[in-house]
């Protein structure tokens, strides 16, 4: 078995990310086979005795699929008003794929400004234990609406880096739409590489160039490695797959290609 099966097999407790890019479709809408896919993933996890914490991005782009278009997309007013549209559509959908597997969802909206404050961080673990306690499955999200720092936490990998601490998870899944960290850009490089396992985040990213984010996405590679670092810091390994891919983590558990960081 290799290594991120093994974790993968070994964890009880663990935060899975989705990111904007592996659920926004053709034209920038909502993927809904795509949330379904996520959410039979997560109720697979559940079924084999994990706890599962969802961290989901794709408000916007829920947002953008419901008003029917995507202009003003650097005005920050319209894209707060576009993630409240998006917010509800976007729960909507967990709720009908969760319920289908017997599972009811919670949904916590959180800014950085919660976990600076003392009493906000103990009251966001002591909802999230509640939650799980009674079997319900939490989705947090960035409250774009109202946050003064628009989507601050960097496409909430950072926001999964500090939710996987506050719970003290065994793993941190992040869902991007690449296999992994690769050595080169793949897009520019068909022979790029790769790199299956990370155990220095600072080297890593002195080695390789990390790139742009794309018109959905807001935090890019950089805050891939920054979640890494953030849950590194509690022994919480981290792995990276490629979300647009049906059955990843089947396929990772069974030795298939993902980024797993050992820190």
């Amino acid at each position: 078995m290799d290594k991120a099966a093994e974790i993968l097999a070994e964890s009880r407790k663990v935060v899975l990310k989705i990111g904007s890019n592996v659920l926004a479709g053709d034209g920038g809408v909502l993927d809904k086979q795509r949330v379904k896919s996520i959410v039979t993933q997560a109720l697979e996890l559940m079924e084999a005795g994990k706890r599962v914490i969802l961290v989901s991005s794709g408000a916007g782009v829920s947002g953008a699929a419901k008003v029917g278009r995507l202009n003003r997309k650097n005005d920050i007013n319209y894209k707060q008003a576009l993630c409240a549209v998006g917010q509800v559509e976007l729960m909507m959908e967990y709720k009908k794929r969760f319920e289908a597997g017997g599972k009811p969802v919670g949904q916590l909206l959180l800014t950085t400004e919660n976990f600076h404050d003392d009493q906000s961080t103990l009251n966001i673990r002591n909802t999230l234990f509640t939650l799980l306690d009674e079997d319900v499955v939490p989705v947090i999200n960035e409250n774009d609406s109202v946050s003064t720092q628009e989507f601050s936490f960097g496409d909430n990998d950072h926001l999964a880096a500090l939710t996987a601490n506050l719970w003290n998870a065994d793993l941190l899944i992040i869902m991007s739409d690449v296999d992994g960290v690769f050595d080169s850009d793949p897009g520019e490089n068909p022979d790029a590489r790769l790199i299956e396992e990370v155990a220095d985040v600072k080297a890593l990213g002195e080695k390789i160039v990390t790139g742009s984010v794309s018109d959905f996405g807001t935090g890019g590679m950089d805050s891939k490695l920054e979640a890494a670092s953030t849950v590194g810091q509690y022994g919480i390994p981290m792995l990276l797959v490629n979300g647009r891919r049906d059955n990843v983590l089947a396929d990772v558990a069974a030795g298939g290609r993902c980024t797993v960081f050992t820190l």
